[in-house]
């Protein structure tokens, strides 16, 4: 979901830098009405930089990652995965490779967008301990299905307002590429909050997670 350097024109760039810090300061005061959230904020940007690190290849214009995305969401919670998105994006690039820096901003976008998207359309109803569904691999299934393809979608967009020319056919078998971490992570997820949910009523799991409010299938 990197965009290489070069692409993105630098005033595009800074509109985008400007959006991804207008989002989270949006969502700032909700991350600091719940300090537990600071702590799980700082778990998902570790969790998310390794995941990162773990597996990535360069396919075209952009690359594709083991983001780990609904693993960190359902377990940590929706405004500590927003921030650690964003946060792991700065470690990866000050630790890992200071060239995806210029495109913190557009990258953070790309899995920003996606997943408020997911949360207020799918997500937000499985942790509501009245009306939340069970779940089971299949919701989570859906849940990448939909992240992801939103993440390909956001990449297509910044390829479409680059100064690049970049054939479709690039975009399209950096989005194929995907599907391989949809039919992945669906388990890894599932096969994390079972875990998780044997444990919930120790101090550690739930002070650093956020399993106790999630209903999982038999």
């Amino acid at each position: 979901m990197h965009i290489e350097p070069g692409y993105i024109a630098q005033a595009k760039i800074m509109l985008a830098n400007t959006s991804a810090l207008g989002v989270l300061a949006y969502y700032a005061k909700d991350l600091i009405a719940r300090p537990a959230d600071i702590l799980r904020t700082l778990l998902a940007a570790v969790f998310f930089s390794l995941f990162m690190q773990a597996f990535h290849m360069n396919i075209g214009p952009s690359e594709l990652h083991f983001v780990g995305a609904m693993a960190i969401y359902l377990t940590l919670g929706f405004i500590p995965t927003l921030f650690g998105f964003a946060l792991g994006l700065l470690l990866q690039g000050l630790l890992f490779d200071t060239a995806d820096l210029v495109h913190l901003g557009v990258n953070s976008l790309s899995l920003i967008v996606p997943l408020i998207t997911v949360h207020y359309t799918l997500g937000r109803k499985l942790s509501d301990t009245m009306t939340g569904r069970r779940i089971n691999w299949r919701t989570i299934l859906k849940l990448d299905a939909s992240y992801y393809g939103g993440v390909t979608a956001m990449v297509g967009f910044w390829l479409l307002v680059s100064d690049v020319a970049t054939p479709f056919s690039a975009w399209a078998a950096f989005a194929s590429s995907y599907l391989a971490i949809v039919a992945i992570e669906p388990l890894f997820t599932y096969a994390l909050v079972r875990l998780l949910k044997r444990h919930e009523n120790t101090p550690l799991v739930n002070t650093c997670f956020t399993v106790k409010s999630l209903k999982l299938a038999d």
